[in-house]
């Protein structure tokens, strides 16, 4: 038996871990895209947005001159008047008239549902490697390989179903939208799926049996017949 192998199992879990953490970071939060109208007049104010998975925060932003290169509205760190809602196909009653016109619902309720399979993999993978550090419950390692690879493909799913959501809105007539930039609920998610398919894999290879490296080990091995 491979004496280091419960070492690699919990330097991989722990890097894992990580990955876990920044996809529920990415899921919960609304900092997927920021997005802004193009300003005509200067010295009033604008209306920038972002959005994630969930809901739309809007921010009024008091405009003042800037060089020519520079016609959208922000950036977002500015100061100014900040209103969230959920987007309406989520919550009805609630209003988001905004991401309503510039993009189809279809494209947000599928992004957030495929996060949601993404964390049930990584809930499920978590389970049965805990499991596992139990005596005689390595076989649960495999699944939770498994569980965790399923989590990371899930979620860069998400992810480009988000880009083409924000691709769309951009695109369209319909919208007063001319800029727009991957914030940091975005880049966490992408970096969860590096982490959690990667590990994923090393720990299916952790968890396979080891090969032997000579003809005879295997035979040496063997439990002699009574």
């Amino acid at each position: 038996m491979d004496e280091s192998k419960p070492l690699k199992v919990r330097l991989t879990f722990s890097v894992i871990l990580v990955g876990v953490s920044l996809l529920f970071a990415a899921v919960v939060t609304d900092h997927w895209a920021v997005l802004s109208p193009k300003v005509e007049e200067y010295n009033t104010t604008c209306e920038a947005a972002h959005f994630g998975l969930w809901r739309l925060c809007t921010k009024r932003i008091f405009m003042q001159e800037k060089g020519p290169k520079e016609k959208g509205c922000g950036p977002i760190s500015l100061p100014g008047e900040h209103n969230c809602s959920y987007f309406k196909h989520f919550t009805p009653g609630q209003s988001s008239e905004i991401f309503e016109v510039t993009t189809q619902k279809e494209y947000s309720i599928s992004a957030a549902a495929i996060a949601i399979f993404s964390v049930g993999f990584a809930i499920v993978g978590t389970i049965c490697v805990l499991l596992s550090f139990r005596k005689k419950r390595d076989y649960l390692l495999k699944p939770a390989s498994m569980f965790y690879t399923f989590a990371g493909l899930c979620i860069i799913i998400s992810v480009e179903v988000m880009r083409q959501s924000v691709k769309r809105m951009i695109d369209s007539k319909d919208t007063a939208w001319i800029e727009y930039s991957y914030s940091w609920s975005f880049a966490c998610a992408c970096a969860s799926f590096v982490l959690l398919f990667i590990c994923g894999i090393a720990l299916l290879l952790i968890a396979l049996p080891r090969f032997p490296q000579n003809p005879w080990e295997t035979c040496m091995d063997a439990e002699p017949e009574h």
